[in-house]
């Protein structure tokens, strides 16, 4: 547990939350400042700044986590899609720094818009950047 993370003291009964999933190394409530009702919170218990530093055996426990949460947001709220992400530091928009995925219910027409889509220069481009994720993955 990490002193000051919010997230921590939920776990930990602390602060109050609206729980919908609690087994194994995860937990899950529903975020207090919803995108739409239902939106979900899904973290593991233990404290892990992010999806880089979660331990292989709790990822497969959260995705397991996930499907259960999310069927159970989408048949709670009536819910025709959902969206399901995670931001990875702050400069991808991590404002609580332990591990988190966000599952958001969608409704047709919901007004919900996703980011800006953007093009490569061209083909070489982009076939250069893929052999340098290669080289970086091993």
């Amino acid at each position: 547990m990490s002193q000051d993370c919010i997230f921590c003291k939920i776990i930990a009964g602390e602060i109050p939350s609206a729980k919908v999933y609690d087994r194994g190394g995860v937990y899950a409530f529903l975020d207090i400042a919803p995108v739409n009702k239902g939106h979900a919170l899904v973290v593991p218990k233990k404290h892990h700044a992010t999806l880089f530093d979660l331990p292989d055996d709790l990822g497969r426990e959260m995705l397991a986590a996930l499907k259960a949460v999310g069927r159970g947001v989408m048949a709670a709220t009536g819910a025709t899609g959902l969206n399901v992400g995670m931001n990875n530091y702050e400069s991808a928009g991590q404002l609580v720094h332990h591990a988190h995925f966000h599952l958001i219910p969608r409704h047709a027409g919901d007004g919900l818009t996703l980011w800006t889509q953007h093009a490569y220069e061209n083909v070489e481009e982009m076939q250069k950047l893929a052999r340098a994720v290669v080289q970086a993955i091993g």
